[in-house]
């Protein structure tokens, strides 16, 4: 049975603006891969936090059948929001330790019953500094943003 890998990203072209998110997933057996499928998609006005949750629960969305997956993430808010956090959060009735609500609620929520189905490792990489994989991934969310981005005329058109 191969190792599954989920790198993920998100993208933001101002914050909130246009955004998109993207994911390389892999499968890999000996430490060669196998099988290499990508995500990717974009909305017109998000934020970085958004997309990077939207990554996430895409890769995770994406599993036919419950797997065993390491998702590899460089956003620190969702790697410690999903394996720390959120268990606060869900007791508290979705909110913070300060009683005010949880922002993205909603992609939580989705998160939490996207990988319940799984055996998920969660980690956590530095961004932007030569991963190839991470690279890969922030190349897809660019990707994803791109039909959301005003022209570079100005006209603002798609």
């Amino acid at each position: 049975m191969p190792d599954l890998y989920a790198y993920t990203d998100g993208a933001c072209s101002g914050n909130p603006g246009p955004g998109g998110w993207g994911v390389l997933m892999l499968a890999r057996e000996g430490g060669e891969v196998v099988k290499e499928r990508t995500l990717q998609g974009g909305e017109a006005a998000t934020t970085n936090n958004r997309m990077e949750l939207l990554a996430a629960i895409s890769a995770l969305e994406a599993l036919a059948r419950p797997s065993g997956i390491t998702i590899v993430t460089d956003s620190a808010y969702v790697k410690n929001g999903v394996t720390t956090w959120i268990h606060g959060w869900k007791r508290n009735g979705w909110k913070t330790a300060d009683k005010k609500p949880v922002k993205n609620t909603d992609l939580w929520q989705r998160l939490d019953e996207a990988q319940a189905r799984h055996t998920v490792i969660w980690k956590w990489i530095k961004g932007h500094a030569g991963h190839a994989e991470n690279e890969r991934a922030d190349e897809l969310a660019r990707a994803g943003m791109a039909p959301f981005k005003p022209t570079a005329s100005g006209s603002g058109a798609r």
